[in-house]
C-alpha cells in the first residue's frame, strides 16, 4: 500500500471526493488497457489459496471479501475492479428508471475519522444500462450482487412494482439480490423497513423469485441505527418471508464520537456516515443478530473494514463474508490481499 499512501493518496484528496472516485476507476480501467498491467495488478492484488474458499448461498466465492454496493452503481467498473482480488462484487444500488440523484457535492471526507459522508441519493443509469454492462464477459470466479432500490419520485405504497422491476430484469444476469431500505438519502426510504411494510415487500419479491425453477438468494441490507426491537423484528420477517439473510450493515445517520471538528460536520450536513466510526455499531449489530439467531442467519459484514483485524473483527462476530468500500479510500487497493492474508495467518 506505500505507493497509495505515500503518492497516490495525497494527489486523490486534493481532489473533489466524488471526482476522485471517477478519475481512479478510470485510470484502472486505462492501465488494464495496456498489455502486461492487468497480470501485474493480478501478481500484485489478488492472494490465491484454497483455504480462503467459502460456499454460501449456493455459491463458491474464492475468498470472503466483497467490494460493497455503492461503489459501482451501474456496473461499469466490476471487471477492473476484479483485478484487485475481490472475491464478489455488489453492483447498484440500482433503481428502474435513471436519476440524477442529490445535487453535487454530495461526498466528503472526514479524513481524521477516516470516514466519508455521502447523500448520493441512488445515482444511477438505470437498470436497463445495468443488464447491458452485465452481458459483458464476467472475470472467472466472480460473484456478482445485485443491490436494488425505488426511485425517489416513486412513493412508497408503489415501491414494490419498482423492486420487482429490477429484480426481473436483474435475474439472469446476478447470483444474489439485495434490498435496499436503508439508505438515508432517499425521502421515507427507511419507513419501508417497517415490519409490515417490510415483510410484504420481501413476500411478493420472494412470490416472485420461486417462480423460477432455481431461485437467487435474496438478501436485505439494514440500517446501524436500528434498536434492539427494530432487529428482532428483522430477525422475524427473515424467518417469516425465508429470505437468505442479512447484509449488516449501511451508512449511519448518527455523528457520534467524531474527532473532526462539529463545525465542519455541520457544514457538510445531512448524509450516511461510513468508514471507521461505524466499525463498531456495525459490528455489535452482526453481533447481536448471530447471537439471536443462534448462528442461523447469514450475514455479510461491512462498516468500517480498512485492515485485516477490522474484517476479522466482523467475521469472529458472526458475518459470513465482509465487504468494504470506504476502507479503499483510506486504506488502498492492497486492503482486499492484506485481509486475505490476515485470514490466512488467523
Amino acid at each position: 500500500m506505500t505507493f497509495y499512501q505515500n503518492l497516490l493518496k495525497p494527489i486523490l484528496f486534493r481532489i473533489a471526493p466524488e471526482r476522485a472516485h471517477y478519475i481512479t476507476v478510470a485510470l484502472l480501467k486505462l492501465g488494464l488497457a495496456i498489455p502486461g498491467v492487468g497480470s501485474a495488478l493480478r501478481k500484485a492484488y489478488q492472494l490465491e489459496d484454497a483455504r480462503l474458499e467459502r460456499h454460501f448461498l449456493g455459491l463458491k466465492f474464492k475468498n470472503p471479501v466483497g467490494l460493497a454496493a455503492g461503489f459501482d452503481k451501474d456496473g461499469k467498473y466490476y471487471q477492473a475492479m476484479a483485478t484487485l482480488g475481490f472475491g464478489f462484487v455488489e453492483l447498484g444500488t440500482v433503481t428502474p428508471k435513471p436519476q440524477d440523484g442529490n445535487p453535487q457535492p454530495r461526498l466528503f471526507r472526514l479524513p481524521e475519522d477516516e470516514a466519508l459522508i455521502n447523500r448520493m441519493g441512488f445515482n444511477n443509469a438505470g437498470v436497463d444500462e445495468l443488464v447491458e454492462q452485465l452481458k459483458k464477459p464476467r472475470p472467472q470466479g466472480l460473484v456478482i450482487g445485485g443491490n436494488i432500490g425505488k426511485n425517489k419520485s416513486t412513493p412508497n405504497d408503489k415501491a414494490l412494482l419498482d423492486y420487482l422491476y429490477c429484480f426481473d430484469r436483474l435475474f439472469p444476469f446476478v447470483d444474489y439480490f439485495v434490498v435496499n431500505v436503508s439508505s438515508p438519502n432517499t425521502p421515507d426510504l427507511r419507513a419501508l423497513q417497517e415490519k409490515e411494510p417490510l415483510t410484504e415487500l420481501l413476500t411478493a419479491l420472494q412470490q416472485k423469485n420461486h417462480e423460477h425453477r432455481i431461485p437467487t438468494p435474496i438478501l436485505l441490507k439494514i440500517a446501524p441505527d436500528l434498536n434492539e426491537q427494530q432487529l428482532d423484528d428483522i430477525l422475524e420477517i427473515v424467518q417469516t418471508t425465508g429470505i437468505a439473510g442479512v447484509i449488516a450493515t449501511n451508512t449511519t445517520i448518527g455523528r457520534e464520537g467524531l474527532i473532526s471538528a462539529m463545525a465542519d460536520v455541520e457544514e457538510i450536513g445531512a448524509g450516511g456516515l461510513s468508514g471507521h466510526p461505524l466499525r463498531e455499531r456495525a459490528t455489535e449489530v452482526i453481533r447481536y443478530l448471530h447471537q439471536k439467531s443462534e448462528g442461523s442467519l447469514f450475514i455479510i459484514g461491512v462498516g468500517g473494514i480498512a485492515s485485516a483485524q477490522d474484517a476479522i473483527e466482523k467475521l469472529e462476530a458472526g458475518a459470513s463474508l465482509v465487504q468494504v468500500y470506504s476502507g479503499l479510500v483510506y486504506a488502498g487497493p492492497g486492503l482486499v490481499r492484506e485481509i486475505c492474508a490476515g485470514i490466512l495467518a488467523k
